[in-house]
């Protein structure tokens, strides 16, 4: 059926009646840190747990085209907060999982940042020793054995210690080096809901 007659039949908003609806305008919660600190396990633990929220993990949509370091990861980044955007318009807020969505350097200046209300950051960092077994003990198709990959990965996590209160807006840390997987999950959701707190979800 064209898509003129279901517009017509109002199965379909029109151009005017899209441009003119409201833009819900949410939170967007950030965690972050080095690959190997427990991203992707405390993710996976927030599945069905956080009831308030869209939790993903950035890692679904990576493809090799956005790997451009040069403009901090711009494309990847823009097209991450437009799906953020998109679901937020349905009164659900995101918690997005990733390395460089966790820096404000590149979120802050992005066109789509404008559709949330604020960006809230949180960096799970480690102890480098511990690190650096978690990337060598990984399975090889990882490639995360490599020394330049290591010592690339415990830069950053130096870097989120180091900067995490000279950024603005500034990121808060938790270090899981020492608890359980669990334990972790448990203080990301109470950092969530504390970062949800007042403002209605549907």
């Amino acid at each position: 059926m064209p898509i003129r007659l279901l517009t017509q039949m109002g199965l379909m908003p029109s151009a005017r009646n899209v441009a003119t609806q409201p833009s819900l305008q949410l939170p967007v919660l950030m965690v972050s840190g080095a690959s190997g600190s427990g991203k992707s396990a405390v993710c996976h633990q927030l599945a069905g747990i956080v009831k308030e929220a869209v939790v993903l993990d950035a890692d679904i949509l990576w493809r090799t085209e956005f790997n451009q370091p040069e403009n901090n990861y711009r494309n990847f980044i823009e097209t991450w907060l437009r799906v953020c955007k998109n679901i937020s318009q349905s009164g659900q807020p995101v918690v997005l999982f990733g390395a460089g969505t966790g820096v404000p350097e590149n979120i802050e200046p992005c066109v789509e940042r404008r559709y949330f209300s604020s960006v809230h950051y949180l960096a799970l960092t480690c102890e480098d020793e511990v690190l650096a077994e978690r990337l060598r003990s990984r399975p090889a198709w990882r490639k995360s054995s490599d020394p330049v990959y290591i010592e690339d990965h415990l830069n950053f996590n130096r870097w989120f210690k180091e900067n995490h209160d000279k950024v603005e807006p500034a990121i808060e840390v938790l270090d899981p080096t020492s608890i359980p997987v669990q334990e972790t999950a448990n203080q990301v959701v109470l950092w969530i809901r504390k970062k949800l707190s007042g403002h209605d979800t549907y």
